[in-house]
């Protein structure tokens, strides 16, 4: 009796679903003798728990995914911390060697950041422009693998 009322058993070395469970479901789910609109509720309501559910797990997997690639291409390009000076960093390389020598750095690179204003015909528009060590931003930022043109090369 006790078999009978597990629902998953072992036989000759193979892990078995017993299908007690879901013959006591099926047989409850169906009307008894006419009444077969109960018998079309109970199923459609199994079916659109079913579905949700599936479209659930979907969604979930879908924007973990992207979720994962957003972190990876966003925290790739921004900085993880940056060092201001006022109104500039004094001596940035005495700065750069003290901060790289912190346990858990993996690379400084410097950097200078300035607004600006772009006109094209009768647009303007503002912006934010930073400019760039190329040889020391390779340690730090993985804007040379995701560049559409040109190059960061410094010659």
């Amino acid at each position: 009796m006790e078999e009978a009322c597990s629902s998953i058993f072992t036989a000759q070395g193979h892990t078995l679903i017993n299908f007690l469970p879901i013959a006591i479901g099926l047989r409850y789910a169906r009307a008894k003798r006419s009444n077969h609109f109960i018998s079309f509720i109970s199923f459609s309501s199994i079916a659109g728990l079913a579905l949700g559910v599936m479209v659930l797990i979907t969604v979930l997997s879908v924007m973990n995914g992207f979720d994962r690639e957003l972190r990876q291409r966003i925290l790739g390009m921004v900085p993880h911390a940056t060092l201001w000076g006022t109104p500039v960093l004094d001596d940035w390389r005495a700065t750069a060697k003290l901060v790289e020598k912190m346990p858990n750095v993996i690379g400084v690179a410097p950097h200078i950041q300035a607004q600006v204003m772009f006109q094209s015909g009768d647009s303007v528009h503002g912006a934010i422009l930073n400019g760039i060590n190329p040889n020391m931003e390779k340690k730090v930022s993985i804007i040379d693998s995701n560049m559409a043109s040109g190059f960061t090369e410094c010659t």
